[in-house]
């Protein structure tokens, strides 16, 4: 069955968190991005980027109009490009609330750069990626602009299927490469990267070949190829996506924009990378969860759901939305919970002044079913929930409880998941034809 809108919705959330798959029939290659959780700026990237010898644009970062005017006169350079730095996509494209129009400029005249970046610094920018208020801009980058004569696209990434990194790269770069993949599969080209030997100057120059560079920048586009594997080790990645790795007039290989997602579970060992990540744009709700190792992203809809497991939310978002409910976030408990997550899960939800219902839909196969249950207990005793409440948690045995704010407890075993639908009978003590028992 497709997903619905709800668990799409969830899907893309993940993303972000991006969670994207990209599946090359033809090349037996899964792709799997993990939830992104680190956020870096457009220039920090660059800047790793930067000190792993990896070509980039010269830049400067400033946080006034003066500093940008000042860092546009010592780049010297023929055109100038100002970025307005945010996490959200589709800046080139967006609205300043003071009126300008797109988060990108470019222009010869270092002293325009200092009157764009007036009209950006202090000002939100709304984007199709933003909330509707837009971002407030803080910070600026000031590039040197560079002419592209020919894009390509090159990923570095690990891959379950492959049992560790992949190459992937192809020469039609700086547009979308899911589309390419889907429309001229043949235009993806990848090759697998042995963990102990690392990538093979063969393998550098074979990817640099199939990306259509030639000559001297076959050789070229190699050794970035090599400097971007090198930054992939460095900092624990799990991606390093450059979109795109351009050819210039003058014959160089740049690498003009880039991602780069980081592997969580290595924060220990990379703390001056971490130290780097953005907060200011992150939701607050969704920060709270992430303190508790929750998987928390908010929707637009009325009903709470607290589930263990993506698949399981996914579809538990799809079930609602099928019956013509709303699910109203993304919750995943994940494996190994405590009962203190469940607690504070249940205060995140609860917090949420457009959740009129939970669903909580356990599956006992990674989670200890008693530690739900004893959360959930200590949560509506000293929460005051005032919500009704379904409970599904399904172990060795199947046990469903509703709780309305009408009465203290009901109770009921039953089978199937017909009254995880909450939607015509929400606010009464019988739903679905279900009886319940007043417990003492």
């Amino acid at each position: 069955m497709a997903a619905s809108m709800a668990s799409q919705a969830a899907f893309r959330g993940l993303r972000t968190t991006t969670t994207k798959h990209v599946l090359l029939d033809k090349l037996k290659c899964t792709w799997l991005n993990p939830r992104r959780w680190l956020n870096l700026q457009e220039y920090q990237s660059k800047k790793l980027m930067q000190d792993s010898g990896v070509a980039v644009q010269r830049f400067y970062v400033a946080d006034t109009a003066s500093e940008a005017q000042e860092a546009a006169k010592r780049l010297n350079a023929k055109e100038i490009v100002l970025k307005a730095q945010i996490l959200a996509g589709g800046r080139g494209k967006g609205v300043f609330d003071s009126g300008l129009k797109g988060g990108v400029h470019l222009t010869k005249d270092p002293a325009v750069v200092g009157e764009l970046a007036k009209k950006m610094l202090g000002f939100n920018l709304v984007t199709k990626q933003t909330p509707k208020d837009g971002v407030k801009v803080k910070t600026v980058m000031v590039a040197e602009a560079l002419d592209i004569n020919r894009e390509t696209y090159f990923a570095i990434l690990m891959d379950r299927a492959c049992n560790g990194p992949v190459m992937v790269g192809s020469p039609q770069g700086g547009m979308d490469i899911e589309e390419v993949a889907a429309t001229t599969p043949e235009l993806i080209f990848k090759e697998v990267i042995d963990i102990f030997e690392g990538v093979r100057d063969d393998q550098a120059l074979r990817m640099a070949a199939n990306l259509g560079f030639k000559g001297a920048l076959q050789r070229q586009a190699a050794d970035q190829i090599k400097r971007l594997y090198d930054l992939f080790l460095k900092v624990d990645a799990t991606q390093v996506e450059v979109n795109p790795l351009g050819e210039t007039p003058e014959g160089q290989v740049v690498c003009f924009d880039a991602k780069i997602n980081f592997d969580d579970n290595a924060e220990f060992r990379q703390k001056d990378v971490f130290a780097m990540d953005d907060m200011t744009e992150s939701d607050a709700t969704e920060m709270e969860a992430a303190k508790w190792d929750l998987k928390y992203i908010g929707m637009d809809g009325n009903i709470a759901c607290f589930v263990n497991g993506a698949g399981l939310a996914m579809a538990t978002c799809d079930i609602i939305d099928l019956h013509g409910g709303k699910p109203a976030n993304f919750l995943d408990l994940g494996g190994g919970v405590k009962e203190r997550q469940v607690y504070e899960a249940f205060k995140l939800l609860t917090a949420d002044p457009k959740v009129e219902a939970i669903l909580v839909n356990i599956f006992g196969g990674i989670v200890n079913c008693a530690i739900i249950a004893n959360g959930i207990t200590k949560a509506c005793r000293e929460l005051e929930l005032k919500v009704p409440l379904v409970v599904r948690l399904e172990g060795k045995t199947v046990v469903h409880t509703l709780t309305h704010p009408t009465c203290s407890s009901f109770v009921a075993i039953y089978s199937g998941l017909t009254l995880m639908l909450l939607m015509n009978g929400l606010y009464t003590p019988l739903i679905c034809g279900v009886h319940y028992q007043q417990s003492s």
